[in-house]
């Protein structure tokens, strides 16, 4: 376990190699990556290193977890200093780039308030270059497809803590990525009974 600023999730820990075998597989050799709810910063260290085209600027609304990135990816160059960044505010951060070639975000949808599901789309339609992928990741109810008990059970704990909280149902979500203009591009079935889903920002909007 880190003895300084760093959190640790060993559910990071885990995820972050399949994770990022699919993100080499998606992605093209470089660009910019912007992560949003980055977390502890693990993730922000793992890839950054398994894709060395890529620069990777994380962020977080959490002042703790701004802290764990920078002490994650202290030793990462190609990693830029997190950004405090709150889907909900009425402004971005100055610092967020104008134009990114995609955007990562792991765990939130279903932490999360549902109308930080549509500012994560409706900000990743306003930042993504044309033919760049929105990647979101974690747990999801499908309609017509049973869903794992784990699953329901994580549900029900998220929703105990939160009535905010829960599983989404992927159509749902779709239908806001889509309301959007991001078109679903691919369903990558993850360990864990989670799913990694891209959505494609057209080349003619």
């Amino acid at each position: 376990m880190p003895n300084d600023d760093r959190q640790y999730s060993p559910a990071a820990e885990r995820n972050a190699p399949p994770l990022l075998n699919e993100l080499q597989r998606l992605l093209p050799a470089q660009g910019l990556m912007l992560e949003i709810a980055s977390g502890t910063g693990q993730h922000a260290a793992h890839f950054s290193a398994g894709l060395p085209g890529w620069t990777w600027q994380p962020s977080d609304a959490s002042p703790e977890a701004l802290r764990s990135i920078e002490s994650w990816c202290a030793d990462h160059p190609r990693v830029r200093a997190p950004l405090c960044l709150n889907l909900l505010a009425a402004e971005a951060p100055a610092a967020l780039p104008t134009e990114v070639d995609a955007v990562f975000c792991a765990n939130l949808i279903h932490i999360a308030p549902w109308t930080c599901t549509a500012a994560l789309m409706q900000l990743a339609s306003q930042r993504l270059r044309p033919g760049g992928l929105l990647l979101t990741y974690g747990p999801y109810i499908e309609d017509g497809l049973p869903t794992a008990a784990s699953n329901l059970a994580f549900d029900a704990d998220l929703r105990g803590r939160n009535a905010a909280w829960g599983l989404r149902r992927l159509a749902e979500v779709a239908s806001e990525a889509q309301r959007c203009g991001l078109r679903p591009h691919e369903r990558v079935q993850m360990p864990a009974n989670n799913l990694l889903l891209a959505w494609l920002m057209p080349r003619q909007r």
